[in-house]
């Protein structure tokens, strides 16, 4: 059984060991921070299991009407491939349907584990933005 819930306070023991067992450790050096960014994102989407055991989490950032970013989308190392991501991914997908833009940034696909992310957010009908005749930019990202 997976619940997937909308939640807007966050224990820092429990978001630190779903984010450290992903090694997401630019995150996990102030799980404070990471708590206070998610308590201020538009929408923060838990999995749990029927225990209420944290499996994965997704966060937005949106005006609600023109864009959707999804900053986050993890799910624990030891529930990956059971369909926590598609289903929180899903879940996004359906409650901003109504925007414009939904985007979300990984890592590229020479990264370890570019390939993987690559192939299931195309999976789930996502495509790059050079493949809309868009390009995205930001400024660069300090150290991992």
């Amino acid at each position: 059984m997976m619940i997937i819930a909308e939640e807007t306070s966050f224990d820092e023991a429990e978001i630190f060991e779903l984010y450290d067992s992903v090694g997401w450790t630019v995150w996990t050096r102030d799980i404070a921070k990471v708590c206070r960014a998610l308590a201020n994102s538009h929408l923060v989407l838990t999995a749990r299991d029927g225990d209420g055991r944290l499996l994965g989490l997704a966060r937005t950032v949106s005006d609600d009407e023109v864009i959707c970013y999804v900053q986050e989308l993890l799910v624990g190392r030891e529930f990956q491939g059971r369909g926590v991501g598609r289903r929180l991914l899903e879940h996004l997908k359906e409650r901003y349907a109504h925007c414009r833009y939904f985007v979300l940034t990984t890592d590229h696909e020479s990264t370890p584990d570019g390939p993987a992310n690559h192939a299931f957010y195309r999976r789930l009908g996502l495509i790059e933005h050079h493949e809309q005749g868009l390009s995205a930019f930001g400024l660069p990202v300090k150290s991992r």
